[in-house]
């Protein structure tokens, strides 16, 4: 291949590679819940547009190709809500997801203020879940998505990272 993977602030020209993206990378987390109404294959492309205009998100890209990306927003408590961290299907695997999440966890502790990060995966998503751990998020509670989905919701204190990310 020789090109690299790098990590960068999502820009209006990326939000519909973000959001054909998304759709291919949640299609297995669908499968797995036998739900195809899960929250990120059912989004506006318009709706993907204003997080990216107004939340903290970054992209993973492969030359031009968008191949992974993240969002974030300071919530009323504080708190950084993470969410929609995507690496496309034949790039996972290789580290881009905790780059990413990284990425996305300093630029809303040192820009927007977060003291802490929280973020939710479904309750049968073994691999995201083995990935938030290894950053140092621990399970603080359960809660069920719009959709159905039993979710898992995950915390750690800003400044927390891992060790071998």
């Amino acid at each position: 291949m020789g090109m690299s993977v790098t990590i960068s602030v999502a820009t209006e020209q990326d939000t519909e590679q973000i959001f054909k993206l998304q759709y291919l990378c949640f299609q297995s987390e669908a499968a797995l819940y036998g739900n195809y109404r899960i929250d990120p294959l059912v989004q506006t492309l318009d709706s993907v547009r204003q997080e990216v205009a107004a939340d903290c998100v970054f992209v993973a890209r492969l030359g031009d190709e968008v191949v992974g990306s993240v969002r974030g927003k300071v919530t009323e408590d504080g708190a950084a809500a993470i969410g929609k961290l995507c690496v496309h299907p034949r790039l996972q695997g290789h580290g881009i997801g905790a780059r990413l999440l990284r990425a996305a966890e300093t630029a809303l502790s040192e820009q927007r203020g977060a003291t802490r990060f929280r973020l939710h995966t479904g309750h049968r998503s073994e691999g995201s879940l083995r990935l938030y751990r290894r950053s140092g998020y621990q399970t603080v509670g359960r809660s069920q998505g719009a959709d159905g989905v039993e979710m898992i919701v995950l915390e750690k204190q800003a400044g927390t990272y891992a060790q071998t990310a």
